[in-house]
């Protein structure tokens, strides 16, 4: 069975000493079970793994569990407890963060895994809670490298399916696959992910703005157009953080202009961005046949395949990422990591130029510049991960 890289890291987390909670977060259908479950055969240790459910899971459930697993490091002298899906149970961080600290104070060598779909689980308990006692790994959805080689994808079929593991199965059945990505990865995303975990008043009104975003992706949209294309939509503000959630889903993410001055990126129009090409092929209705071979769209999707990636990075190399516009000059990326400044223009197959990356070195002169798409750059082996992207 196919390993990605960051099992080593859970393994080795589980095979030191008692330290940190150890806390997998990342989008549905990506392989955190499985991920666990690899690196729990890494260790060899003596280990606990459960998974809570609606019907089962409540506070006393996650006490009764752990009980059992210091039973278990009692017996053997150390051992591993694994809570999946751990955001379902009711005020969770507090019976974890009250149980974590008997264990330090009695001196119990229990090693406790979290796993819980997206950065939701971390604001709507870990950063309130647990503050100073847990560690993150991230497992975000797979790159076209690891595609390539656990399914052999090639590259417009990593463009058109994505990086979900579970709908690789299932192809060349096209329907089967898209009623995989709508029942299994996007409803559970939206209903069990972000409206269960987060005050949302208008839960049509967030599913309808995924299914309106995530076809967009590659594109600018103002919020003010969006309010317009969506029944009660509320104001302007509901639309953002609705637009935030999704993000912290791991669903559809509003890029925001680069600027130094922070808050005028913040008043800017965003660029919406699918975290997967596969959630835009999976929302583009009627039209998805026309992805690969209409210019304009599989450029959309070529940029889609970039940005996503370029997320995918953010989060384990620790970069902020933007895109920028001044009047007709255009980046498709900005990546900026402290004072090092990234513009990333993307040959996608769309007629635009490279005048806009010339405008941002003018206006930013410290900045490098990197054309995915190029002889210098192309477009596979950026996707492998073979391009650094900071000097």
């Amino acid at each position: 069975m196919f390993e990605r890289d960051f099992v080593r890291t859970v393994a080795e987390r589980m095979d030191e000493p008692r330290r940190f909670i150890q806390v997998l977060v990342g989008p549905r259908q990506t392989g955190k079970t499985t991920a666990v479950r690899q690196a729990l055969s890494r260790v060899g240790k003596q280990h606990l793994y459960v998974q809570a459910s609606i019907d089962s899971a409540s506070r006393d459930w996650l006490r009764s569990q752990w009980q059992a697993g210091r039973n278990l490091a009692a017996q053997a002298g150390f051992a591993v407890l694994v809570v999946d899906e751990v955001q379902i149970v009711d005020a969770w961080s507090a019976v974890v963060k009250e149980l974590w600290d008997e264990d330090s104070w009695n001196g119990v060598e229990l090693s406790v895994v979290l796993a819980g779909p997206s950065t939701l689980l971390i604001r709507s308990g870990l950063a309130e809670a647990l503050t100073g006692r847990y560690e993150v790994v991230r497992c975000t959805h797979w790159s076209f490298a690891e595609c390539e080689e656990a399914f052999g994808y090639d590259l417009d079929g990593y463009l058109l399916h994505g990086g979900y593991p579970g709908g690789a199965a299932l192809l060349p059945d096209e329907q089967r696959w898209l009623d995989y990505m709508n029942d299994a990865v996007i409803e559970p995303s939206i209903a069990r992910d972000v409206i269960a975990l987060d005050n949302v008043r208008k839960p049509a009104l967030m599913r309808r703005l995924f299914y309106l975003g995530a076809p967009c992706s590659a594109q600018e949209i103002s919020l003010r157009k969006l309010m317009g294309q969506l029944d009660d939509a509320g104001n302007a503000t509901t639309i953002a953080r609705y637009l935030d959630l999704l993000g912290q889903a791991g669903l559809v993410r509003a890029l925001q202009k680069y600027d130094p001055k922070e808050i005028r990126s913040r008043a800017s129009s965003p660029r919406l961005l699918a975290y997967d090409t596969g959630l835009m092929s999976a929302t583009f209705g009627r039209y998805r046949d026309n992805l690969l071979d209409d210019p304009a769209l599989r450029g959309r999707l070529v940029e889609t395949a970039v940005g996503a990636h370029l997320l995918a990075r953010s989060q384990i190399e620790h970069f902020d990422l933007f895109w920028w516009r001044d009047g007709n000059d255009e980046v498709d990326f900005v990546a900026a990591q402290g004072d090092d400044v990234v513009a990333i223009e993307v040959e996608s197959g769309r007629v635009k130029g490279l005048g806009g990356l010339a405008a941002f070195q003018n206006r930013f002169p410290a900045a490098h510049t990197l054309v995915v798409g190029s002889a210098s750059c192309p477009l596979n082996e950026f996707l492998r991960g073979k391009v650094r992207i900071f000097a």
